[in-house]
């Protein structure tokens, strides 16, 4: 099995072995692989893992059992049976068993995509079965979704923990719902109908917020927690809502739109896109996925990427995790080496930055965006942060200013992409270029040091790469405003 860039072998007690990574263990339990294409080749494959899953898993008993886990693979057999595999005896019986410990064991006290995913599940196998132990899973499942769909998805069609993965893993979870609603129901009636309706009015919003988070290579951006390879690709969202009769476009190509209630900013002009967080870290009760991130933005010239976040590598805890989710692994400021929101323990975020004073418009030839947030505001002085970014049709400016009082370092990091090179022009000035061509004048004024670093870049779990930063510096007494323009360059 191969999952997160990490190949095993698993054998005879290796499902819930306490020397391999939790969430390696996880995916195993998933049980994705009934979609690999070997399997859809020879269906015995998938009936052999199910049944050497049966003989290692005792009911309730390690990681398999365990409620988020659980759920998925709850799906991905009904799934499976949809695709015309019917479940052995045996198996069909664990999936009554599976259900009745999931029903005992909801995640309320994480909430989130968590409930999400268990009241998915008793949808699914409230379907699957008939009698009224079943009509009580899918009654449950129902009751759940209709109060946190509200909650979750919001009005711009975000989902509310403000992760572009996450949020492709719940669009494709309501488009899994309107799905089966269909499958086993042709005219759905009652509770039923009622969620199915919520379902697919939610939709060309979800879709809409995902295709304005993507960069034009159709790929997602990386704010909070997020890595390609987790959740379906973009594309392929897209492609399974047409299928179901939904409008999804690919690409958001021109213009500029505000997703004002996630806080998020997409702008396209000329050769440049954007996409700014001037987001809240995520629902004051539930930041496991933030990172400290606020006022970041990423670009991409041309159809490439140019400046991007951190990406995430892995969970857990440690120092890669604590890194992934710091100031300093992303594309904005950071003052007296600390981060805007207290990210800690893999999961946790304590005193937060709140992004406040939005400004969005677009001109006939240029974009301007900016906000302030307060997360430093606990530091001696309160000191506060706010960028401007201005974009015209060759030329992106931004302008940091921290204001407060007392003397402070202030430090900006410009993560560039890995495929990104870098020549520095001496006077503050940097060449950028990529493996197209395209060349570009990167100028900083107004700060104490400049210089290149080497960071890392983490595109997908068990990955990380190396890649350049351009780091400013600026101390003394505040307020210290800095400016950095990006343009294009002549050929040399």
């Amino acid at each position: 099995m191969r999952f997160l860039n990490e190949e095993r072998e698993v054998g005879p007690g290796d499902w819930d072995r306490a020397d391999w990574p939790k969430l390696w263990l996880y995916n195993l339990h998933y049980f994705d692989v009934l979609h690999a294409a070997e399997v859809a080749g020879d269906p015995s494959l998938g009936h052999a893992v199910i049944d050497n899953w049966l003989g290692e898993n005792p009911p309730a008993h390690g990681t398999g059992w365990e409620p988020y886990p659980l759920s998925l693979r709850i799906v991905n057999w009904i799934k499976w049976t949809l695709d015309g595999n019917a479940l052995a005896p045996r198996a069909h019986e664990s999936l009554a068993v599976q259900a009745r410990h999931l029903a005992r064991r909801l995640e309320w006290h994480l909430l989130g995509n968590h409930l999400f995913e268990n009241a998915k599940a008793l949808v699914y196998v409230g379907l699957y079965f008939d009698g009224p132990e079943a009509e009580g899973w899918l009654a449950t499942g129902l009751r759940i979704l209709a109060r946190e769909m509200p909650e979750q998805i919001l009005a711009d069609g975000g989902h509310f923990e403000l992760s572009p993965m996450y949020h492709s893993i719940v669009l494709e979870d309501v488009l899994d719902l309107v799905n089966v609603a269909r499958a086993y129901a042709a005219t759905p009636s009652g509770a039923l109908s009622a969620g199915l309706a919520s379902w697919m009015a939610a939709v060309p919003a979800m879709l809409d917020w995902l295709d304005a988070m993507c960069h034009p290579d159709g790929g997602i951006a990386f704010f909070n927690d997020a890595a390609f390879g987790i959740a379906p690709a973009p594309a392929d969202i897209a492609a399974y809502a047409r299928r179901l009769g939904f409008a999804a476009r690919c690409g958001f190509t021109a213009g500029l739109k505000y997703l004002r209630e996630s806080g998020y900013v997409s702008a396209r002009l000329g050769p440049a896109a954007l996409i700014f967080d001037a987001a809240p870290v995520g629902p004051q009760y539930l930041t496991a996925h933030a990172h400290a991130d606020t006022l970041s933005f990423e670009l991409s010239w041309q159809g490439r990427r140019i400046i991007c976040n951190s990406g995430t590598s892995r969970y857990g805890t440690g120092s890669v995790r604590d890194w992934e989710r710091s100031t300093r692994a992303h594309n904005t400021v950071e003052i007296d080496a600390e981060s805007s929101s207290e990210v800690w323990h893999g999961f946790r975020v304590a005193r937060r930055a709140r992004p406040f004073d939005h400004e969005v418009s677009a001109g006939a030839d240029a974009i301007s965006i900016a906000c302030s947030h307060d997360g430093y505001s606990r530091l001696a002085g309160r000191p506060v942060h706010r960028r401007e970014i201005t974009m015209r049709e060759n030329e992106l400016v931004w302008i940091d200013r921290v204001e407060g009082r007392g003397p402070h370092r202030v430090c900006g990091r410009i993560t560039l992409h890995p495929d990104v090179s870098v020549r520095d022009c001496g006077d503050r000035s940097f060449e950028l270029g990529c493996s197209d061509g395209t060349l570009l004048r990167l100028d900083v004024s107004a700060c104490d040091s400049v210089a290149i670093e080497r960071g890392t870049y983490a595109p997908e779990f068990g990955c990380v790469v190396e890649r350049p930063v351009i780091a400013w510096a600026a101390s003394g007494a505040l307020p210290v405003t800095t400016r950095v323009s990006l343009r294009a360059a002549a050929p040399r």
